[in-house]
């Protein structure tokens, strides 16, 4: 009869660490889930590098007739002319693409457009973070950087 309790209890024993190693493992892949960012909180880098793209191939209605902003930017670079409706229209474009808000995925932006080392346009908003995308393109001398906290 010792023989049949000491095997029920080494049955028991087994029994337990089975379930004390698939606890150990839930707890395990439940803490890195957790830790997983959302993917919908996240600003993937080609977002930006479109932004920039789009942004330059939009028009206006400029001096009554439709310009595109890559041609206000080098305008507003090379002659400084338009420069007052180029700001007011990109403050517009980077407020509806890149909402920033308390508790927002948006912390910040940072948009410069930059000739040779004279600064033509800048716009900021929110705050900078250390979390960000950005994106640059070149237009003949004219560069233009964007930054998007996160």
């Amino acid at each position: 009869m010792n023989k049949i309790k000491k095997k029920g209890q080494e049955e028991m024993v087994g029994f337990a660490l089975i379930i004390i190693i698939v606890a150990v493992s839930l707890l395990i892949f439940l803490s890195f889930y957790l830790r997983k960012p959302s993917e919908e909180n996240l600003i993937e880098s080609y977002e930006v590098k479109s932004f920039i793209q789009s942004a330059l191939q939009y028009t206006i209605e400029y001096e009554s007739e439709y310009i595109s902003i890559r041609k206000l930017i080098k305008k507003c670079g090379n002659y400084d002319e338009g420069c007052e409706e180029l700001q007011s229209e990109l403050e517009n474009m980077m407020e509806k693409a890149w909402t920033v808000k308390d508790g927002g995925v948006i912390k910040g932006y940072n948009l410069e457009i930059v000739l040779k080392d004279k600064e033509i346009l800048k716009i900021e908003k929110g705050d900078k973070t250390p979390n960000y995308k950005s994106s640059y393109q070149e237009l003949d001398n004219i560069e233009i950087r964007i930054k998007i906290y996160y």
